[in-house]
């Protein structure tokens, strides 16, 4: 297995990883309807885009042992300055349910975390739905409780979300 920086020309592999951990992942917590929608199509427009910003996002991805992309995780400088204490972000964090137990994803996030502190951030947070069993992961990685409480509405469906945070890394 293999961790590097995204390219461009990944923005279709990201996207289908994407698409398919949220249909895992979100299952009995989202609306069905809105799991249906999603589209490789849209999700690789949205990782052009995000892969061209040059806002010190950065996204690094997985790949298995044939070169497949197999998980990702992006993020940069927190861009909302509604929390002060938490300099940076963990915007998405996916890896495919197979490769799950295997250290990718403490290793993805390792090296968000070499890229936040080259740009001096100390601190990051990531917002995640409180249903989701990613929230013991996080809490496995040292992170607290930051956020309570904040709902959003998809689908038709009021879904509470959640932040945990990490300091002095």
């Amino acid at each position: 297995m293999m961790i590097r920086e995204a390219m461009l020309s990944d923005a279709a592999n990201i996207a289908k990883v994407h698409v398919d951990c949220w249909r895992t992942t979100y299952k009995n917590i989202m609306p069905a309807e809105v799991l249906e929608q999603l589209s490789y199509e849209q999700r690789t427009e949205l990782w052009n885009a995000n892969l061209s910003g040059e806002d010190g996002h950065l996204v690094y991805v997985a790949e298995n042992e044939q070169g497949e992309i197999i998980g990702f995780i992006s993020g940069g400088p927190e861009k909302s300055g509604e929390y002060p204490p938490y300099g940076g972000e963990i915007t998405a964090i996916y890896v495919l349910k197979e490769y799950h137990c295997l250290g990718l994803g403490k290793g993805l996030f390792m090296r968000l975390l070499q890229h936040l502190s080259s740009m001096r951030i100390h601190s990051a947070i990531v917002w995640v739905l409180a249903d989701n069993p990613a929230c013991a992961f996080y809490e496995k990685l040292g992170a607290r409780l930051v956020v309570e409480q904040h709902l959003i509405h998809i689908g038709g469906k009021n879904l509470n979300m959640v932040a945990y945070g990490w300091r002095l890394f």
